[in-house]
């Protein structure tokens, strides 16, 4: 099999996929017959052939996918006018916490906010799959210790942790994370309702200005 139509194939199992594919399951088109190095090497190639088009073929922490660019998102948005739920500060600032200390109890993240973290938005943001309990930390009551998922890191388009952006203080962390989080394509939870709940404050110490709307 010549490069030309290993690449269409790759591409053609890219466009179709549903969630990015990871280099072990491109390996399977191929039998096992091609290395992850050399597949590797091919998706970089079909990286370059994209490169002057709407959609782009990018590596996230689940793997490999197309996408399409950010300029295009105002034409597409007009496809779908319906504007999402704005994400409340309470559950961007949680979870900017989360992401830049984690592992972390929810104690710990009341006592970098100052403020009660209602069950309800933890569970909103486990159930949309960017957080999870890894473990539990040996002290008295054995509270969870959350940290992010792949589906997190995936969402914002990273590889890794270590992409995100290196910040000084906690303002700085929500601030990043108000803009990041506020470009993603899929719905956000809705955790105004919860923070009403639970009589937490929309406004909590360390607040940047008002988010963009998503």
């Amino acid at each position: 099999m010549n490069s030309l139509d290993a690449r269409r194939i790759l591409e053609t199992a890219l466009l179709c996929a549903q969630q990015p594919m990871p280099l072990r399951e491109l390996r399977v088109l191929f039998a096992e017959q091609l290395g992850a190095d050399t597949i590797k090497d091919l998706l970089l190639e079909l990286q370059d052939e994209w490169a002057q088009r709407g959609l782009e073929l990018v590596q996230v922490a689940s793997g490999w996918r197309f996408q399409s660019r950010p300029e295009m998102r105002e034409y597409l948005d007009r496809l779908n006018p319906e504007k999402p739920p704005k994400y409340t500060r309470a559950t961007l600032e949680t979870l900017a916490i989360i992401a830049y200390r984690q592992p972390v109890t929810r104690g710990d993240i009341e006592d970098i906010r100052g403020v009660t973290v209602s069950s309800p938005l933890l569970k909103q943001l486990e159930e949309r799959g960017w957080i999870e309990v890894i473990g539990h930390r040996e002290t008295v009551g054995h509270p969870g210790l959350y940290a992010t998922t792949r589906q997190f890191l995936d969402d914002l388009g990273l590889q890794s942790l270590d992409q995100l952006p290196v910040l000084q203080t906690p303002a700085e962390q929500a601030e990043s994370m108000f803009d990041a989080l506020g470009a993603l394509d899929a719905p956000p939870p809705d955790s105004a309702a919860a923070a009403e709940s639970s009589g937490q404050s929309a406004d909590p110490p360390f607040s940047p200005e008002e988010p963009p709307t998503p």
